[in-house]
């Protein structure tokens, strides 16, 4: 039970299709933060779960994840290219996308703050985004008395997922910001302990400006999801508590601050 006056917010990232859990993670919270990944692709753990595993089965995503795994990104690109042949991609994907969003928004509850992963389709979020819902991304807002932050989307990869952007776009967003309370940012700063991922055994991209932003304006905290298995979970960078958030997707549990 919340003191009288205090205010209890829950995040979640990488949701990755778990409506059932994401419907249920505002319970008891006065708003909910989503750092963003609603759509589930490809599930590393599940190959019979996400997009590619319903337009093309479970073997071929095996055969996916496998070269993916092994950094065999232009083996990986020639397979699907293979798969894809004679298939019109984008509305195919499209058409499953908006029926995970679908499913996905009507989830949120009121209210919801929530900004773009790297795997989600920002163009296609005012289609879905009900009243209540607020989508941020390099804009702040106020919640409780504090000011959160929020910065959407992934930096360029191999992986070549929708919605990554080059490394100055990302630190325009960042400094737009200026000084707040809480960062929200799908991908965390660049710290080694932060960005490996232990099950993958490889390092994610985090952001060098998000970094510098962390030293330089000294956040209450810094939030953010994508690395799903992190070597650290949290750290501090100077007075900053850099927390991951959590694989929504797997635990189903909103990571919750109150103050």
């Amino acid at each position: 039970m919340r003191g009288t006056g205090s205010t209890r917010v829950h995040v979640v990232s990488d949701v990755h299709g778990n409506a059932r859990d994401l419907a249920r993670a505002g319970d008891g919270a006065d708003a909910l933060i989503c750092l963003g990944d609603l759509v589930l692709f490809i599930d590393y753990a599940d190959h019979s779960r996400g997009i590619f595993a319903d337009l093309f089965g479970a073997e071929n995503t095996a055969r996916l994840v496998e070269l993916r795994t092994a950094r065999r990104f232009d083996e990986a690109r020639a397979f699907t290219r293979g798969l894809w042949d004679g298939v019109d991609r984008l509305p195919a994907i499209e058409r499953a996308v908006r029926k995970q969003y679908a499913e996905l928004f009507a989830a949120f509850p009121t209210p919801t703050y929530a900004t773009f992963g790297n795997v989600d389709l920002p163009p296609l979020w005012p289609e879905f985004a009900r009243p209540g819902t607020t989508v941020l991304d390099g804009e702040r807002v106020e919640i409780g008395g504090r000011v959160f932050g929020f910065v959407g989307g992934g930096l360029r990869t191999p992986m070549r997922t929708p919605y990554e952007i080059d490394d100055e776009a990302y630190a325009a967003k960042v400094e737009a910001l200026g000084e707040v309370d809480v960062l929200c940012t799908h991908i965390p700063p660049d710290v080694p302990e932060l960005c490996y991922d232990t099950v993958a055994r490889r390092f994610e991209r985090g952001s060098s400006a998000l970094l510098e932003a962390i030293r330089a304006t000294r956040p209450r905290y810094a939030l953010f999801g994508h690395v799903h298995q992190p070597l650290a979970r949290r750290m501090r960078v100077g007075v900053t508590e850099c927390v991951n958030v959590g694989h929504f997707a797997s635990t189903g549990t909103p990571w919750a601050m109150e103050w």
